[in-house]
């Protein structure tokens, strides 16, 4: 089974409430087996809407990726993202 992608396009606009989002979100991830391949650094945008942060992590699978999505602690973080950020999100498969 090929592994996942999850990748977020973000702006932030409210930082403390992000943070709070941040710190769960990095424990439902590991949690479900993601590990971060990309978090916020430099990025050049080519296409497309840019937003000032990018984060990209792999999961074991596309399942795992979206169990973590939609289990209780992501749903929880993402409560604090909500009104904190404009996002954009997409899990996709690997090729094998």
């Amino acid at each position: 089974m090929p592994g996942a992608y999850w990748i977020a396009h973000v702006t932030v606009t409210d930082e403390d409430a992000y943070g709070k989002y941040a710190a769960l979100a990095t424990q439902a991830i590991a949690a479900h087996g993601g590990t971060f391949l990309a978090r916020g650094g430099r990025a050049i945008q080519k296409e497309g809407r840019a937003h000032p942060r990018n984060v990209v992590a792999f999961f074991p699978s596309l399942d795992a990726a979206n169990e973590c999505y939609e289990s209780a602690t992501y749903q929880e973080a993402l409560s604090h993202a909500k009104d904190a950020s404009e996002r954009d999100l997409v899990l996709v498969e690997a090729a094998e």
